[in-house]
């Protein structure tokens, strides 16, 4: 782990030196971005992380070729939230999340702009900035504050059902939050935050990182109708818990 952060750091600085500068912004869908500062973080950690951890397979937003699952996988995110960064909103995070046969065991998320290093190891909890972090205690929906994200795929098919699902929420709920970066919803629903977070059409390298955060920090993390969570697969829930069931009822997956 200390060899892991140590490369998430060095890999921050790049995200800093471009946070406020011009970028050079091409579009992967209509309005899905990427920078070179994606690419350069990508290839800055395959390097450093490729012979630290020879035995896994290192899966890259920019450089995946689709949803692979091997047994011992490296999902990265340079930037989670390139649209925040392109826009110099403060809420962007390096993931790093690392899967064996299906499970998630180490997990380390670095918002570089605020200074935030969120990490877990299967076992031995859930950690922001060296102080242990848990769940939230919130039992019941109306006390819960809610974080959730709309992916470019969904926004342009299934807007109607989306802002259905939305007013459910808010009418059942203390509010909810869009900030713009799974990896850092799923963190900051293990500090305790958010009380739930869900989201569809997601990719592995989206998630990856968080999963093993929230479940250290006493979460859970499970897919539709409390499955299993694939890794692979096209929704998430976390919580503290205390509200998934309900959560998943409100949201009828």
């Amino acid at each position: 782990m200390e060899e892991l952060i140590k490369a998430a750091l060095e890999a921050g600085e790049i995200i800093k030196d471009g946070f406020k500068k011009s970028k050079e912004v091409k579009y992967k869908g209509s309005i899905d971005l990427v920078t070179e500062y994606d690419v350069a973080v990508e290839n800055f950690l395959k390097q450093k992380l490729s012979p630290l951890f020879p035995e896994h397979v290192i899966i890259g937003e920019e450089s995946s070729t689709g949803n692979e699952e091997p047994e011992k996988a490296i999902y990265i995110d340079p930037i989670d939230g390139t649209t925040n960064f392109v826009h110099s909103f403060p809420f962007v995070a390096i993931s790093i999340g690392f899967y064996e046969k299906g499970e998630a065991v180490r997990g380390l998320v670095y918002n570089p702009v605020l200074g935030e290093m969120f990490c877990a190891e299967k076992g031995a909890g859930a950690f922001l900035n060296n102080e242990r972090i848990r769940v939230s205690e919130t039992q019941e929906t109306k006390k819960s504050l809610i974080a959730t994200g709309f992916p470019y795929s969904i926004v342009e098919s299934r807007c109607p059902d989306v802002l259905s699902m939305l007013g459910k929420v808010l009418g059942n709920t203390r509010g909810i939050r869009r900030a713009g970066s799974a990896a850092l919803d799923l963190c900051y629903t293990a500090k305790g935050t958010f009380d739930c977070y869900y989201e569809f059409n997601l990719k592995p390298w989206d998630v990856a990182g968080g999963i093993c955060i929230v479940q250290e920090a006493g979460g859970r993390v499970s897919g539709p109708e409390s499955r299993k969570h694939s890794i692979t697969g096209d929704f998430i829930i976390a919580s503290n818990g205390l509200v998934h069931e309900k959560m998943l009822e409100l949201i009828k997956c």
